[in-house]
C-alpha cells in the first residue's frame, strides 16, 4: 500500500518542511496550554501543595511539621509542583495534538486501534496516580513515621518530600500501563496469550523486582506496586485474547467468498442479448483482469505479455491450418466464419457500451475479443483498450 493510500479522504501528501512547520505549531499550542493552566494554578500553589502534603502531615507527630531547609524552597517547591500538576492536567490535549499529527501517516485499522489505546492509557496513568495518593501514602508514611527511633523528630523537608511523592506518582502511573503494554505486544506480534502465560512466573517475580527499583527502599510499597502490576498483567492478558479473537473473526470473513454480481444485459439491434461477464476459465490468462464480475486492470507489462502469448498462439494456429489446408472440411470454414461475426457483433456492442459511458462492461467484452477473435479484431481491441486507460 503506499503512502497515499495510508493518508484521510482530502489529505494530500505534504513536503518534508510543511511536516516540521506543523509540528511546530502544535509544539507551541502544547506549550501555550501548559502556561495557561499554570496561570490558573499557580495563585493556588501553597493549597495544592498542602493537598499533596496531608497524607504525610496527618501520621506526623505532635508539635512538629514539615520544614524548608533551603532559602528558596517555600517558593520554587510550590512553584515547581504547580508546574508539574498543569503538565499532568494538560496531558490529553497533549496527546491529541501528538495524534493529530501522526493520524495522517497511519492505516484505517491503525486508527481503530490507537484512538482506544490513548485514551486507555491516559486513564490507566491517573488511575495510578490516584491509587497512590489514596491507598500507598497513607501506609508509606505510617509506617515511616512509626518506626523513627525514639528522640528523633521526624520534620520532613518540602523538597525532599515533593520529590519523594512525584517519584511515586510516576512509578504508579507508568506501572498501570502494564495492560497497554501487553495489548501492543500482542497486536504487533511480537508474542501471543498463551506464551505470556507460560510466562507468568517470571513475570511475577519481574514485578516485584520493579517495585524494588522504582520505590523507595521498603517493602511496603513494593508490594503496593508489584501487586497490581501482576493484575494488571492478567488484565491484558485477557484483553488481548479478546483482540486476537476478533481479529481472526475479521479474517474468517474476509476469506469468505463473496458472491460475484450479477453483469449486466445490454441489449443491442441486431444481435441477441448476450452476457457481458467474460467466458474464461480461471486457468486462463485473460480472466486475471476480472475478479469476481469487477474489472481489475491489468498492467503495461502484463498486457504486452498476454497479448505476445495471444499472437504467438494464432499464428502456431495458422501455420497449422496452413499444412492442413487440404483436408479442411466446408464445416470448419462455415464455423471459423461464423465466430468471427458473433466477434464482430461483439465490437460493436462495445461502441454502444462505450457510447453510453459503461467502461466495465466494454472492457469485460474487449477481454473477449481477445480471447476469441483473430488478429485484426484483437488489434482493434487492443486499441480501444490503451484508448479507454489513457
Amino acid at each position: 500500500m503506499t503512502q497515499s493510500s495510508r493518508q484521510g479522504e482530502g489529505d494530500q501528501e505534504q513536503p518534508f518542511v510543511s511536516h516540521l512547520l506543523e509540528l511546530r505549531d502544535r509544539l507551541l499550542h502544547m506549550v501555550i496550554a501548559v502556561f495557561a493552566v499554570f496561570l490558573v494554578l499557580f495563585p493556588f500553589a501553597n493549597d495544592i501543595y498542602h493537598w499533596v502534603a496531608s497524607p504525610l502531615m496527618a501520621h506526623l507527630p505532635e508539635g512538629t511539621s514539615m520544614i524548608a531547609t533551603e532559602v528558596a524552597s517555600p517558593f520554587l517547591t510550590p512553584f515547581k509542583l504547580s508546574l508539574i500538576a498543569s503538565v499532568f492536567l494538560v496531558m490529553p490535549y497533549i496527546l491529541h495534538q501528538f495524534w493529530s499529527f501522526v493520524a495522517p501517516g497511519l492505516y484505517r485499522h491503525e486508527r481503530k486501534m490507537v484512538v482506544p489505546l490513548l485514551i486507555s492509557s491516559v486513564l490507566l496513568f491517573y488511575l495510578g496516580m490516584a491509587f497512590a495518593y489514596f491507598v500507598v501514602f497513607p501506609l508509606v508514611f505510617a509506617f515511616f513515621t512509626g518506626t523513627a527511633p525514639e528522640g528523633v523528630a521526624v520534620m520532613t523537608d518540602i523538597s525532599r518530600y515533593l520529590d519523594f511523592v512525584l517519584t511515586l506518582f510516576f512509578a504508579f502511573g507508568i506501572a498501570f500501563e502494564v495492560p497497554i503494554a501487553t495489548i501492543l505486544m500482542v497486536w504487533a506480534g511480537i508474542t501471543t496469550p498463551d506464551k505470556l502465560l507460560e510466562k507468568r512466573p517470571y513475570i511475577i517475580v519481574g514485578a516485584f523486582l520493579v517495585g524494588m527499583l522504582l520505590t523507595p527502599p521498603d517493602i511496603i510499597s513494593q508490594t503496593l506496586l508489584a501487586l497490581p502490576m501482576w493484575v494488571l498483567f492478567e488484565v491484558g492478558v485477557l484483553f488481548s485474547r479478546i483482540l486476537v479473537r476478533r481479529r481472526g473473526d475479521e479474517e474468517d470473513r474476509a476469506a469468505e467468498p463473496q458472491p460475484a454480481p450479477a453483469a449486466a444485459q445490454h441489449n443491442n439491434p441486431g444481435s441477441p442479448v448476450q452476457d457481458a461477464t467474460p467466458r474464461t476459465t480461471p486457468a486462463d490468462p485473460v480472466s486475471q483482469g476480472v475478479d469476481n464480475g469487477r474489472f481489475v486492470p491489468m498492467s503495461d507489462d502484463e498486457m504486452e505479455a498476454e497479448l505476445d502469448t495471444i499472437e504467438a498462439e494464432e499464428d502456431e494456429e495458422d501455420f497449422i491450418g496452413t499444412e492442413n489446408t487440404s483436408t479442411d472440411k466446408p464445416e470448419e470454414s462455415d464455423s471459423g466464419t461464423a465466430a468471427a461475426d458473433e466477434v464482430h457483433a461483439k465490437l460493436e456492442r462495445v461502441k454502444a457500451l462505450r457510447e453510453s459511458e459503461d467502461m466495465e462492461g466494454a472492457r469485460a467484452l474487449l477481454y473477449e475479443v481477445l480471447e476469441e477473435g483473430n488478429a485484426e479484431q484483437r488489434r482493434v481491441a487492443r486499441n480501444i483498450l490503451a484508448q479507454l486507460d489513457s
